[in-house]
């Protein structure tokens, strides 16, 4: 059985938080802004932005939020890259995971110096949602062997829909991560010892977007 834990958004930017978990905010712009109501989040990014939980995360666990990106005609309103890591460690610092967040940054390039695995939903501007899995010992390979296809969807059915919410629940459980949307299995692999260990980051680029009750589950 999983058991559910306490998860608030907040962030150094964020405006009406009264809670003292934070998420932790690499920006690429510096312009990022992020305002809580209730349970839900808005996040604006004019650039590359990834949003980490803080907490590692290991064992099984799921991890399920409603995402919607807003089109609106804002200025960084964009139909594109609704994005996520998971199971994300640095192969170069093991003991300290947020020892180069500054370096990080949100320059999407320097997410290949990561072990993680990764789903683009409606990246390269609504044209694919791809899986792929990173090996940051691999850094500055080329990108097919840093961070290979696993699997690949472009058919409209899976791509982004102006101001739709869709529910994403991703799990790691019995050897297995898992990444649904709306109830439906798009992408699943099986795991080493320990591959599903670390930690989870809403990765956006350049658009706006409504995250609504999101939670993680452990067992």
């Amino acid at each position: 059985m999983m058991k559910k834990l306490a998860t608030l958004f907040c962030a150094a930017t964020l405006v009406g938080c009264g809670s003292s978990t934070k998420w932790i905010a690499e920006d690429e712009s510096g312009d990022s802004r992020l305002v809580q109501r209730g349970d839900t989040l808005e996040i604006t990014a004019p650039k590359g932005l990834t949003l980490w939980y803080p907490e590692l995360l290991a064992g099984d666990y799921r991890i399920t939020y409603e995402a919607t990106v807003l089109m609106e005609e804002g200025p960084c309103d964009r139909l594109s890259d609704l994005n996520c890591f998971w199971a994300a460690e640095d192969p170069e610092h093991g003991d300290d995971f947020f020892a180069r967040t500054s370096w990080r940054g949100g320059i999407f390039e320097r997410y290949n110096s990561l072990n993680l695995f990764y789903v683009g939903y409606g990246g390269n501007g609504n044209t694919t949602t791809r899986f792929r899995r990173y090996y940051g010992n691999r850094y500055g390979a080329p990108a097919d062997e840093v961070k290979p296809l696993i699997g690949e969807y472009t058919d409209a059915g899976h791509l982004l829909v102006a101001n739709r919410p869709i529910r994403i629940e991703i799990t790691v459980d019995s050897g297995r991560t898992t990444f649904r949307v709306d109830g439906e299995e798009l992408f699943s692999r099986k795991l080493s010892p320990g591959e599903g260990d670390g930690y989870f980051g809403l990765r956006l680029l350049n658009n706006r977007t409504r995250i609504v009750n999101f939670r993680i589950e452990t067992r």
